[in-house]
């Protein structure tokens, strides 16, 4: 099973660091895009960083590069941010360059695990450490791992659809999922998560299970039509497990086209723009909010003390299902968001009351108190 954690004593990880920090003016857009470099140059001794695409998710195109950015800059530390747009080649050919050039230190978030234990090796046996960030690399051997607790995920996705086919009184509902990519370990982890729910009540006939099916690359495309093909072999489904905001909106456009977009639940994952604004209008019916700045910051201080020549120490490991070895495990803590929640993940900053609001969204965000006041609990405490 991909679930067991072992509690190890720990002390804290976070670190500062005095070293000076290079110029990157000349390459700020690089760091808002999530493609190309940033901070840091070839034969500098930095912290490399790989990102999977910027399709999947904005986190990986806008967040992730500049929650990093800010954590690397304010520890005065030189690094180097790129992303693979989607590419298992590409993925590989950047971590070595990157090791080639002299990272002291990698973190990655991989396209598959292949492309990523490939670059580990490498990094490896050039005694460089690596943070796997996000996504586990199975049978990858990584010397740190930070992410959430993605079974919680998929849990609290569960308990959303639940809540929200509860009050829809729907009578034994088709359930279809929508999952991430098959290659992508967290996908397994939160099909875990939220088959550990929903397979009690297919068993109890509370509800019946229906399509259920992975989408390559977390393509959302792709998954749009996937998902127009299992309404179309089973046009009575009566809720979707979407794996994240993405998939969601592929199903929304689906639903939408046939007058079925608010009446049947659909959940997602990540808090997007536009996973709020479904949320909003009605058409979507929980997100999962992974607030990504702390994740970044942690998996940020781990690169600063590894790129000093110390050594942290973390409160969990994580047991890789393939090599039956353990890696040392920061884990964090996800939310549920729901139509009246929206207004927390815009008061933590997460993203604007501008970007959310626009057009038809303003009204809804005036009736559900978007931009207001906080909600007990939005502060991340």
């Amino acid at each position: 099973m991909r679930k067991k954690l072992l509690a190890l004593a720990a002390v804290g990880l976070l670190a500062t660091a005095t070293m000076t920090a290079c110029d990157d003016s000349d390459q700020s857009s690089d760091a808002s895009s999530g493609s190309g470099t940033t901070g840091g140059g070839s034969g500098k001794d930095r912290i490399g960083v790989i990102f999977p695409d910027t399709k999947s998710s904005q986190r990986w195109k806008v967040d992730d590069p500049k929650y990093m950015k800010a954590a690397f800059e304010a520890a005065g530390v030189q690094y180097e941010i790129q992303n693979a747009e989607g590419d298992r080649a590409k993925f590989e050919q950047i971590g070595d360059q990157m090791i080639a050039s002299g990272v002291k230190v990698l973190l990655i978030a991989n396209l598959d695990s292949d492309s990523g234990k490939a670059v580990i090796d490498k990094a490896h046996a050039k005694k460089i450490p690596v943070i796997d960030y996000d996504r586990l690399t199975l049978n990858g051997g990584a010397d740190y791992y930070v992410s959430f607790d993605n079974e919680q995920v998929g849990t609290l996705q569960a308990y959303g659809l639940a809540k929200c086919l509860d009050k829809l009184e729907a009578k034994n509902p088709i359930v279809a999922e929508l999952n991430g990519s098959p290659t992508d370990n967290n996908a397994t982890l939160f099909k875990d998560g939220y088959d550990g729910q929903l397979d009690q009540k297919y068993d109890n006939a509370v509800y019946t299970k229906g399509p259920d099916q992975f989408v390559p690359d977390w393509d959302n495309e792709e998954g749009g039509k996937i998902f127009a093909q299992m309404l179309e072999q089973q046009p009575k489904i009566g809720g979707v497990l979407a794996a994240n905001d993405g998939l969601a909106n592929a199903v929304i456009d689906v639903l939408r086209k046939k007058g079925l977009n608010g009446k049947v639940p659909v959940t997602g994952q990540d808090a997007t723009v536009q996973g709020l604004q479904n949320l909003l209008s009605g058409d979507q019916c929980v997100t999962i909010f992974k607030k990504i700045k702390p994740e970044a910051d942690t998996a940020a201080g781990l690169a600063v003390k590894l790129f000093k020549g110390e050594k942290p120490t973390t409160t969990d490991q994580i047991k890789d299902p393939e090599s039956g070895g353990y890696v040392p495990f920061v884990k964090l803590t996800p939310e549920s968001i729901d139509q009246a929640h929206v207004k927390d993940v815009v008061s933590y900053g997460f993203v604007t009351k501008k970007e959310v609001c626009t057009g038809k969204y303003a009204a809804l965000c005036t009736q559900f108190g978007v931009g207001v006041s906080p909600s007990a609990g939005a502060d991340g405490n």
